[in-house]
């Protein structure tokens, strides 16, 4: 049984309502509830040798939809703190500055990543085999994943997460993100992946 986390520590993060705040840990809590439903269905079908039927396999599909969903905010929620504080010494930024020449120019793809037309999601992700970042788009929660990689900033550029405060200005949604990154955490995701 997956446990809802609990981010009500943001609510006054400047820039974010704290009724989009609110709306959006609600969406959050609905992937977590589906995830235990969805498991819960599978191994009653699985228990009684239902694994080749329609429901099954469909539901098998749905997990995948509803696990990343949740995940996604997991991580999303879990990078962004109200008083941001900016390490430029540690590994990660080192590794961006010799991967994309600058921090800015990082910070250049992934804003024009996160300002596209369409909806989802903004990752900066590790790859461990390659010792290499990337900044990736992924349309939908279960499609768009680099295999094998680890997400280190996570970005939602869903609707739900901006249209309430912005509109359609999704350039000033993302300026407020980037005011609010956690970057002690994101480091830290980093550190655990290349030690």
């Amino acid at each position: 049984m997956y446990q809802i986390q609990e981010f009500k520590h943001l609510l006054g993060l400047k820039g974010l309502s704290d009724t989009l705040l609110t709306n959006h840990f609600t969406l959050y809590e609905g992937y977590v509830n589906n995830v235990n439903k969805l498991e819960e269905k599978l191994n009653t079908l699985l228990a009684s040798d239902q694994t080749t039927t329609p429901e099954y396999a469909e539901l098998k599909r749905r997990f995948g939809w509803e696990w990343n969903g949740m995940r996604l905010h997991e991580l999303y929620f879990g990078n962004l703190i109200k008083e941001q504080e900016t390490s430029y010494a540690s590994a990660l930024y080192q590794k961006i500055n010799e991967q994309f020449g600058s921090v800015d120019a990082w910070e250049k793809d992934f804003r024009a990543t996160g300002a596209m037309r369409g909806i989802g999601w903004v990752i900066l992700a590790y790859d461990a085999m390659t010792d290499q970042l990337t900044n990736v788009w992924i349309n939908e929660h279960d499609g768009g994943h680099l295999s094998g990689s680890t997400p280190l900033l996570v970005m939602d550029v869903f609707e739900h997460a901006f249209m309430l405060d912005y509109g359609i200005k999704r350039a000033d949604y993302i300026e407020t993100f980037f005011k609010s990154i956690d970057w002690k955490v994101v480091n830290e995701r980093y550190d655990a992946v290349v030690k």
